[in-house]
């Protein structure tokens, strides 16, 4: 039987169920657990990945660059090789 909690300073609306919150909240939990897990498995993938020698830092780059739009970052590459030659960085 579901707990019904109400306050009198909320509209009906507002009625929470305990049983339907607690479920919320621990599907939220789970997700936050596997998250975690998530996060521990990118970490091994890159500790492997610079056991054999490469560059995380640049894997990094690159993985941020795969989210990305092609147009928007061929403006950002325009507009940093712009700024290096400004400085005489080329």
């Amino acid at each position: 039987m579901d707990e019904m909690i109400e306050t009198d300073a909320r509209p009906d609306s507002y009625r929470v169920t305990a049983d339907e919150l607690r479920q919320f909240i621990e599907r939220y939990e789970r997700l936050e657990a596997e998250k975690k897990d998530i996060t521990e498995q990118q970490k091994e993938v890159m500790a492997e990945a610079k056991s054999r020698g490469y560059d995380t830092k640049v894997m990094r780059k690159v993985i941020a660059l795969r989210k990305r739009e092609p147009d928007d970052i061929a403006e950002e590459e325009a507009v940093l090789e712009m700024y290096k030659e400004a400085l005489g960085m080329r």
